[in-house]
């Protein structure tokens, strides 16, 4: 994060955090450095049930490894090679006092990347104990496997092997060793083929379980533990740094999309998730860990959680170093990229997706590096000028540049001939010497096309120029000198797309997923109904919820002994529930849409249905309706296809005589109202007034509010067999009950 921010206080902190874990280091002595002791060892090496202390013993060197790499902190390099030293001779011990055999036996527990670090060490110093410490943890019974290409990574714990192949990967790296490429290739098309979700991400109970039986998985919670996500991205970033397939750097977007941003609960901090389960009617909130806390939690799922959302941007840009620089644009995501090599300042601005605005809308724009810096104007630098017709080749700092030179500053430079001149950077002149239209030596940028889209709608557009764009899948090459007045825009047509589960059992095939452009939609659902019934085309059985269905939704409360109560669904009918806090599976249950009963009416505020006869709609079952059933018997939800006039209610002022409530008076039953006492247990049903009774006009009195829930911007609605799902992406949920996988039917 502080390679990516410069921030001073990160900066402080973490300098400060590698000083004191250095005198923990020199008060114990060894170069041991953990907070739990060294017996720990004693135990693993026993091969006796110990918890994962190598797991620990390598996030501490990773952590100071980076220190040292990006921060440049000589100190944390000194602390790494001790702590490696000290292991260093552990392993060695084991192995001479018993075999290697022994060693490898225990590393049958989770043990991290230790192999990726230490050859990330070796590549920093270069001593032959830190290589061959890296190949006694490369764990030859799971690589040799992958090396001969065999299919059987069955009830293999997934995230033990994993970092042990991102270990391999940086062997080849480091050493040049091909088979270790031909390793991750086939790990990674392994994982895609057989064992992956529509997330990207994998493992079942921790575990791998068969190849191609993923619909089995989907009957428990405890799918796709949260690290093993984290640590397949970075099986992808290496294989793109190697290839440049735009295969990977997808895989790389569907899993930080919906892998990564699915963990957290909305933005609240500190609140994050073990297991994502992707089962029919599951919840974040309902699995074998639940949420974690902000304080009390520290599973490894919480480490590795950190880590993602501190580097969000890692990813996003690929330099191809060479005589003539190129840089690899391969995520979309708003942002500011200082490329040094290209001397240019690139700018990424995203327009958020929508389902009703099916592109994806992205707008470059750049400028020179370290253009205009106020804390160098007033100084006087010597700046070599070659002198022609209609350019100045500057050299600035050794760094030559080309500026075009307007006819306005040809004549105000006055120049007679080429040399070495002394300018003064004071306000306006740079500008007048063409500082902002300075431009960088000729550059590739590499823009991807993703797999998802579809040419047919893609646009490219170049200084108000359109491009001509290659097929999706592959990258948009543009070779130019690029200016500050450049501005490149990008529109991708979204698509919504179905697909199958990595089951191949006849009886499995009609089950998948259902994704827009990069995102996983899930759909609003409880129990085990997942069935959907598929048209010919799209617009037959899915359809985009209009931006403007937000104003129309609402919750309706009343107040009760100092407490706030809302009307919410439950198991199709209805009660007051006490108000949750934000994001529990209550918000959806108790969101209304307010259907106007004239069709070709419209609303922009909650104010505009006074007076109106409309339809309530749950907001988690589209296409559905509350009704009453008669006098004193309970609403419940039905078709609307069926609801007839009991569907249909007036909204009228509240009977209690409060500005701010309203009542809900039937159509077919004038003179009965919805009706709530929440002095005794009933649910709410429909009664009628036969008196002036406060009581009465108190029950009968709600504020209506807007709505708990809100329809994201990318939501939709999908006819079901028995009923139609709202879906919205699946990183939107927190504690709402959802489905993923559906069982599409032919229409």
């Amino acid at each position: 994060m502080w390679a990516s921010t410069q921030n001073e206080s990160l900066k402080q902190k973490m300098s400060s955090l590698v000083a004191g874990l250095s005198d923990c280091q020199e008060k114990i002595g060894t170069g041991y450095l953990s907070a739990f002791p060294s017996e720990l060892f004693d135990r693993f090496e026993a091969v006796q049930p110990v918890w994962a202390p190598y797991y620990t013993i390598h996030k501490i060197l990773a952590g100071l490894l980076d220190q040292h790499t990006f921060a440049g902190n000589p100190q944390a390099l000194k602390m790494t090679t001790w702590m490696v030293d000290y292991f260093y001779n552990r392993v060695q011990n084991v192995i001479t006092k018993y075999t290697i055999n022994r060693h490898y036996q225990s590393l049958n527990e989770e043990t991290g990347g230790m192999n990726d670090v230490l050859y990330r060490l070796y590549s920093i110093t270069g001593d032959s104990k830190h290589l061959l410490l890296a190949h006694l943890f490369d764990k030859p019974c799971f690589l040799g496997l992958l090396a001969v290409q065999a299919n059987d990574i069955a009830d293999f714990h997934a995230n033990t092997h994993i970092p042990v192949v991102v270990g391999s990967q940086m062997r080849y790296e480091i050493t040049g060793d091909p088979l270790y490429k031909a390793i991750g290739t086939f790990f990674m098309d392994l994982i895609n083929s057989s064992h992956s979700y529509a997330t990207g991400g994998t493992s079942v109970s921790e575990f791998w379980s068969n190849p191609k039986r993923i619909a089995d998985n989907l009957r428990t919670t405890e799918n796709e533990e949260s690290c093993t996500t984290y640590n397949m991205l970075k099986v992808s970033r290496h294989l793109f740094k190697w290839t440049k397939e735009v295969s990977y750097a997808d895989y790389y977007e569907r899993a930080l999309t919906n892998g990564v941003l699915s963990i957290q609960r909305g933005t609240d901090p500190g609140v994050m998730i073990y297991m994502l389960p992707l089962g029919p009617g599951v919840s974040k909130a309902k699995t074998g860990h639940s949420w974690g806390t902000p304080f009390d939690s520290f599973w490894c799922c919480y480490g590795t959680g950190i880590e993602s959302f501190s580097k969000l941007g890692d990813s996003i840009y690929f330099e191809e170093e060479g005589k003539d620089p190129a840089l690899y644009i391969i995520q979309y995501i708003s942002s500011s990229f200082n490329w040094k090599s290209g001397k240019i300042l690139l700018n990424q601005t995203v327009v958020p997706a929508a389902s009703w605005d099916p592109y994806l809308r992205v707008t470059f724009t750049f400028a020179p590096v370290e253009s205009k810096r106020p804390h160098d104007l007033g100084k006087i630098w010597s700046v070599s000028v070659v002198l022609n017709p209609s350019a100045l080749m500057i050299s600035l700092f050794n760094v030559p540049y080309t500026a075009l030179v307007p006819q306005h500053v040809k004549h105000r430079v006055m120049l007679a001939s080429s040399g070495v001149f002394d300018f003064g950077l004071v306000p306006g002149l740079q500008t007048e010497l063409g500082g902002e239209g300075l431009l960088s030596s000729s550059s590739t940028l590499n823009f991807r096309l993703p797999s998802w889209t579809r040419l047919d709608g893609a646009k490219g557009i170049l200084n108000g120029e359109s491009l001509s764009l290659l097929t999706p899948g592959s990258f948009l090459s543009i070779t130019r000198q690029w200016s500050a007045n450049d501005k490149l825009t990008l529109q991708l047509p979204l698509t919504v797309r179905t697909e199958a589960i990595k089951d191949d059992r006849p009886e499995y095939a009609s089950v998948q997923a259902i994704l827009y452009g990069p995102y996983l939609l899930a759909g609003h659902a409880t129990g085990r109904d997942w069935y959907l019934k598929a048209g010919t085309n799209d617009a037959d059985w899915i359809t985009p919820v209009p931006a403007s269905y937000n104003s129309q939704l609402v919750s309706f409360y009343q107040d009760f002994e100092k407490s706030t109560f809302v009307l919410a669904n439950s198991n199709q009918s209805f009660a007051m529930q006490e108000l949750p806090e934000s994001g529990t599976d209550v918000d959806p249950r108790a969101t209304f849409r307010l259907v106007l009963k004239e069709s070709s009416s419209m609303f922009s505020t909650l104010a505009d249905a006074n007076d109106r006869s409309l339809m309530l709609e749950p907001f988690d079952l589209p296409g559905m309706n509350v009704i009453h059933q008669g006098a004193d018997k309970p609403l419940v939800i039905v078709d609307s296809s069926l609801g007839g006039p009991s569907s249909v209610f007036l909204v009228v002022p509240g009977l209690d005589g409060r500005n701010e409530t309203i009542s809900l008076e039937s159509q077919s039953n004038k003179g009965c109202y919805v009706y709530s006492d929440l002095s005794s247990s009933a649910g709410v049903k429909l009664s009628c007034k036969s008196n002036s009774d406060a009581s009465f006009n108190q029950a009968t009195s709600f504020v209506a509010r807007e709505g708990l829930s809100q329809y994201n911007p990318i939501s939709f609605v999908a006819k079901g067999v028995n009923r139609n799902y709202l879906l919205q992406p699946l990183l939107t949920f927190r504690d709402e009950p959802y489905t993923v996988y559906f069982n599409i039917q032919d229409s």
